[in-house]
């Protein structure tokens, strides 16, 4: 693994670099919001003999917000499309782009841009806004949450917005896997990386296109090869709008990862791993 850093959008992004030095090809990993490299090191530890690099989105774990763009859709994807062209200038060849989460909504929205990747892979890929979906209760009430943090003074809204409390609500809530001990690994890596955002503005942005947009409303732009990897469990990206989401894409296949839910990344690695490998080969 090599920690390297890179200027791009007039900022700074820090990455991660996992795999041989001679790979054939290369996998650009975004991950969700409030995430950071960690996230997708589960993944990356089953893709074996695959360069992936694998970025903190400006603005969250180490790397500082943009210092032009917004941390909206339109901000992310111009910083995924420059992201790629540096990585594709430096190891040419076969450059992947895969998205989890949030990471899917920039990822497609990037393509569908006209950023440049050979192929696409979503991990939990957002199918239908927040907004619509069928936790709309949850929505709710994640953004009168977001709405006091906004309103408070900035030190007591952003306490808010990092309070361990909350963290572990929201941790709790996604995590599907009736394994005691994994349930409490991953508890642990929300306790420790959920709140590695820079600042409120930016967390703020961020949350707000995130419950706003989704993946199908680039999915009919997206020109490459499509791989979606859904779980059975997922309540916040349901199976049902997965395969309504898939036909919306010009060349898209979907897999489906038995027995876990939005956090397919921590509850099932090497089942994710599989289906890119597969894709891929």
């Amino acid at each position: 693994m090599r920690r390297e850093e890179r200027e791009l959008r007039g900022g700074t992004t820090r990455t991660w670099t996992y795999g041989p030095d001679d790979a054939a090809g290369t996998i650009v990993f975004l991950h969700g919001l409030r995430g950071d490299h960690h996230g997708l090191e589960p993944i990356v530890a089953h893709l074996d003999g695959v360069r992936v690099v694998v970025p903190d989105l400006p603005g969250f774990g180490e790397s500082p917000p943009l210092p032009h763009d917004a941390h909206d859709i339109a901000g992310y994807a111009s910083w995924t499309g420059d992201l790629l062209e540096s990585h594709s200038a430096e190891y040419g060849g076969d450059v992947v782009l895969a998205g989890h989460s949030f990471g899917s909504v920039i990822a497609a929205a990037a393509l569908a841009g006209g950023a440049r990747a050979s192929r696409l892979v979503l991990v939990n890929p957002i199918a239908a806004s927040a907004l619509a979906g069928p936790r709309q209760g949850m929505t709710k009430l994640t953004v009168i949450y977001h709405r006091a943090a906004a309103a408070l003074p900035e030190r007591a809204g952003t306490a808010l917005l990092r309070n361990p409390l909350v963290t572990r609500i929201a941790s709790v809530a996604m995590v599907t896997t009736p394994d005691r001990a994994l349930r409490g690994w991953i508890h642990a890596e929300h306790d420790r990386y959920f709140s590695t955002f820079a600042d409120r503005r930016v967390l703020l942005e961020a949350f707000h296109a995130s419950i706003g947009h989704d993946v199908a409303e680039s999915a009919a732009e997206v020109a490459v090869p499509t791989l979606l990897v859904v779980a059975e469990r997922d309540d916040i990206a349901p199976p049902a709008s997965q395969h309504a989401l898939v036909d919306r894409f010009p060349d898209a296949r979907l897999v489906m990862v038995p027995g876990a839910g939005h956090l397919a990344h921590y509850e099932a690695p090497a089942a994710v791993a599989a289906a890119i490998t597969g894709f891929l080969a």
